[in-house]
């Protein structure tokens, strides 16, 4: 085998395909894993998901290694090494603003697998079942001692009145909502490969999205998928195939990390 490297692969879209109720992995990308572990190279998850809602998918998809939290939560064999909460002032001054505008809003205070809200117009508004929503009347976020994620429920693109919005990263993934969460992919891979002693050049990153953005940088090598968005596979190294037509695979064929 060649250098060891380290592979890390987004979810939607890029490793799981199809609607999310019947999510599937193609078999030609179970094999191109397999193959790459069996060579010796490092293989993680990278997701913009918190830890808590992204553990299961992990563990189905036979990783011990995951960057989520949007590059803010480590894990390394199994073991969740560390989990870095969003600017807590910045996000006291973003739900404060909401307030004041009548923005609904809610928050994720720590590593569960829900999020709070100060009442029910949250859940009414978006009728989201990503994950449940908690009312806690009188809910305030001073206290609690960190903040994992800001939900903010408006229609695009209402969120240009949150002056305060423009100081934290966000991503709108949902027409009724938008997440404030960590945003920067790049930073939970330089810690994992840092813990490792290794070199960044040895990185591979495949993703499809606009939440991939971030780990698709000059300093490794970047797979966009033929399903990707434009604009990620004008930053791309290569880009393969859709990730249903075997594009993990055949990017791996082509750089010969695989036979």
């Amino acid at each position: 085998m060649g250098k060891r490297k380290f592979f890390f692969f987004d979810i939607d879209g890029t490793l799981a395909v199809g609607t999310p109720g019947d999510q599937y992995v193609p078999e030609s990308t179970k094999l191109a894993l397999r193959k790459l572990e069996e060579q010796g190279h490092f293989l993680a998850i990278a997701t913009g998901r918190s830890y808590a809602m992204a553990k299961n998918h992990m563990e189905e998809l036979g990783f011990k290694n995951m960057v989520s939290d949007g590059g803010n939560g480590i894990t390394i064999d199994s073991k969740l090494l560390e989990i870095k909460p969003l600017d807590y002032d910045k996000c006291l001054r973003l739900i404060d603003e909401c307030k004041e505008k009548g923005f609904i809003w809610a928050i994720s205070p720590d590593n569960a697998t829900r999020r709070l809200a100060p009442d029910e117009r949250f859940y009414d508004f978006t009728h989201d079942i990503y994950m449940d929503t908690v009312v806690k009347e009188g809910l305030d976020p001073r206290d609690y001692d960190e903040i994992y994620k800001v939900y903010i429920a408006c229609y695009s693109p209402e969120e240009d009145q949150l002056e305060s919005l423009k100081e934290l990263p966000w991503c709108r993934f949902h027409k009724e909502f938008l997440f404030v969460e960590p945003g920067d992919k790049s930073i939970g891979i330089k810690a994992i490969v840092d813990h490792f002693g290794g070199d960044y050049k040895d990185v591979v990153v495949f993703g499809d999205e606009k939440n991939d953005l971030s780990m698709f940088t000059g300093e490794w090598t970047s797979i966009a998928m033929g399903n990707a968005i434009d604009e990620l596979k004008a930053k791309a190294t290569y880009v393969t195939d859709d990730a249903d037509k075997d594009g993990i695979y055949k990017a791996c064929q082509y750089y010969g990390w695989i036979d």
